[in-house]
């Protein structure tokens, strides 16, 4: 079904509620291999019983926890298989720390549609209110999609994000599981893209591939701990393009520049002669 420009530029999108527990925080770190250094008492803090410290990047799950159906491409105007699909880019401003507990709305709407040709880019905001009336946090995301260009739509912009011109302040590397998609999952991204062979072979890829988001939130993850002392805290945004794909067991290199109250990341595959993975990666923080 051809992408209707008129019908899904600027529409609104379902309102959802939703809410978390300490479990789910606890569940969605461990995702990300939290625990890794089972005794530092900074790794620890991510699962907490209690009151686990959250990294701003839980934002990309919270609503979804619970799901365990494959998810839909379906938005107003907008219908598309699943196999075409992969994640663009994804932003999280936070506007308050996110609690270990709590009960939560969206509102949001698509704000862009891109006619690359051959394939179409969307985009959409979502913005969080907890219980309390405030917002918690604003999602951006992209998706791209193979083969749905040729609607007649604009081509949009094209820019690349360049890293700086000098050695980075931090290098790090930060490998990840070969059951790393199948744990990650369990957050509620059950795309069988990350788990199905079959489904991944006939999308174009020799085997499944690893979730972009659990990518991205691996590499903030890095960020913090190495440069702000593990202080999830302090982490007031995070954004990045998804420039390549990482296959589970292979190893994420981070090369990260400070640059005042931002952190600059390029993140490639150490296997794959430093193939990027993750482009225009910026790191916010308080000090």
């Amino acid at each position: 079904m051809p992408i209707d420009l008129k019908t899904a530029l600027g529409a609104e999108l379902p309102t959802q509620e939703f809410s978390w527990t300490p479990s789910d925080v606890q569940l969605y770190h461990l995702g990300l291999s939290a625990g890794t250094r089972w005794t530092d008492p900074g790794e620890l803090r991510y699962l907490d019983d209690r009151e686990p410290q959250v990294l701003p990047t839980f934002a990309t799950v919270a609503p979804t926890m619970r799901v365990t159906e494959p998810p839909k491409v379906s938005y107003p105007g907008v219908e598309i298989d699943l196999a075409k699909v992969v994640h663009g880019s994804q932003e999280i401003v936070v506007h308050r720390p996110i609690p270990a507990e709590g009960k939560a709305s969206s509102t949001g709407r698509i704000t862009e549609v891109w006619d690359k040709g051959s394939a179409a880019v969307i985009a959409h905001e979502t913005v969080i209110t907890g219980s309390d009336g405030q917002p918690l946090w604003t999602a951006r995301s992209s998706i791209f999609a193979k083969g749905e260009g040729g609607f007649g739509g604009e081509r949009g912009p094209s820019t690349k994000a360049a890293l700086p011109d000098r050695t980075p302040d931090f290098e790090v590397l930060t490998p990840t599981l070969p059951q790393q998609a199948l744990l990650y999952r369990m957050c509620g991204d059950r795309n069988p893209l990350h788990s199905d062979p079959e489904f991944a072979r006939a999308a174009g890829f020799p085997n499944p591939i690893l979730h972009g988001l659990c990518t991205y939130g691996l590499v903030c993850k890095t960020a913090t701990d190495t440069v702000l002392d593990s202080d999830a805290s302090r982490v007031t945004g995070f954004r990045a393009r998804f420039a390549g794909v990482l296959y589970p067991g292979e190893t994420i290199r981070s090369r990260i520049w400070r640059e005042g109250d931002e952190l600059v990341i390029g993140a490639t595959v150490v296997e794959r002669e430093d193939a990027p993975v993750l482009s225009d990666v910026r790191l916010s923080f308080t000090a």
